[in-house]
């Protein structure tokens, strides 16, 4: 029994280093690919790269031209410590984060086009404390999560693997998002429960109902999204991959496309959860028939329909606060302001999301019910002739 469960220790520990190798190879050859473009010298070229702070004077305060709003600012002098443009040393006027001598910084390097040369504080360096909530998160999974928790962690970055190294290159170089998006959904529904739960008819029963609930689900939101007449331009960085790709990335698909793979995530709790009610009744009772577990597995679902739209819903209102906050300034009528694409778009997401939830629960619960029922009627069968015997 250790043995065994060493082994499958073992096997896991290496999947999970096979796709932090994969990353880390391939992570590398997509920033050259950024960096050795051929770009026009009469064109603006933005460099982001990673600096030291060498010396940084004390804050001051002045207004914004044009407002009443006050803003911190302070002369800084900073080495750039990677990429193309690394050892250069710039001084320049920073009114964004203010930052002190020694701190780590992101630094935004523009040059070409109509401003020949500007440097500006692009981010402060966070990467050391998300390594270490990382790390927590890990450790917290082995101690509490056991086999079941590193499972789904080897779930999470197979899925993450597929989003970075299959939906968006595949997505940036112009295949179709809706396409794209449906087919990796479903590689990581099918990677993601046979890696977390195992291989059974428990699991392929959940499996399946995702499937084709991603699929009907998809049907219905592209319709949604055709006759809403949505265009995907819901902000900046929709605007900017638009003009960045040449206008080969369909906005319409992206949007699809990321509201298929944010379903997934809740998805993945109802179906599993529907599926296991399904088993667990098969086994608390061998005179349920196949109509008798399905309702009662349905009446289990819809407590669970409840909590997770209200859970979902409320998730995508605490991600626009600041947009609804923003419109709270405005003096436009409330139905302006709701038919307004980026308000259209937030709520079409959480209906549509919330639809693919609902059919989730009687899909999957009826698939579960029929795969399992065979199980069942043999297991009773054997148990009849043993007893017999």
């Amino acid at each position: 029994m250790v043995r065994t469960l060493t082994i499958a220790i073992l096997v896991r520990m290496k999947v999970f280093i096979f796709f932090i190798a994969s990353a880390l190879l391939l992570a590398p050859n997509f920033a050259v690919a950024q960096i050795s473009e051929d770009i026009p010298l009469s064109v603006e070229r933005q460099y982001l790269e990673k600096a030291r702070v060498l010396e940084a004077t004390p804050s001051t305060e002045r207004i914004i031209e044009g407002t009443t709003i006050t803003t911190k600012t302070q002369t800084i002098t900073v080495e750039v410590l990677e990429g193309i443009e690394v050892g250069t040393i710039a001084t320049f006027e920073n009114d964004f984060t203010q930052v002190k001598a020694g701190e780590l910084i992101y630094v935004r390097h523009s040059t070409g086009g109509f401003d020949p040369d500007t440097w500006s504080v692009s981010d402060p360096y966070r990467l050391h404390v998300l390594g270490a909530v990382l790390v927590v998160f890990i450790i917290l999974v082995c101690i509490f999560g056991g086999i079941q928790g590193i499972r789904g962690f080897v779930s999470l970055i197979g899925s993450l693997f597929l989003i970075f190294y299959l939906l968006i290159p595949a997505i940036y170089t112009g295949s179709s998002p809706i396409l794209v998006s449906i087919g990796v959904a479903s590689l990581i529904i099918i990677v993601g429960s046979y890696v977390t739960h195992g291989v059974s008819r428990t699991t392929t029963s959940a499996m399946l109902g995702m499937i084709l609930t991603v699929i009907v689900t998809g049907i219905a939101t592209y319709l949604v999204i055709d006759l809403a007449s949505l265009s995907g331009f819901t902000s900046e960085i929709n605007v900017y991959l638009n003009f960045g790709t040449d206008g080969r990335i369909s906005m319409i698909g992206l949007l699809f496309g990321g509201i298929m793979i944010g379903l997934l995530g809740v998805l993945y709790d109802i179906a599993i959860g529907q599926a296991v009610a399904v088993e667990e009744l098969y086994r608390a009772s061998a005179t349920y028939t196949q109509k008798e577990v399905y309702v009662r597995a349905l009446r289990i679902g819809r407590e669970h329909i409840g909590a997770l739209i209200n859970t979902l819903a409320i998730a995508y209102v605490g991600a626009s606060l600041p947009l609804l906050l923003l419109f709270q300034q405005s003096t436009v009528s409330i139905g302006y302001v709701i038919n307004g694409e980026i308000f259209a778009t937030e709520i079409i997401r959480i209906l549509m999301g919330s639809i693919g939830l609902i059919l989730a629960v009687p899909v999957t619960t009826l698939i579960a019910s029929l795969v399992l029922s065979h199980a069942h009627v043999m297991k009773k069968a054997k148990s009849i002739t043993s007893h017999t015997h």
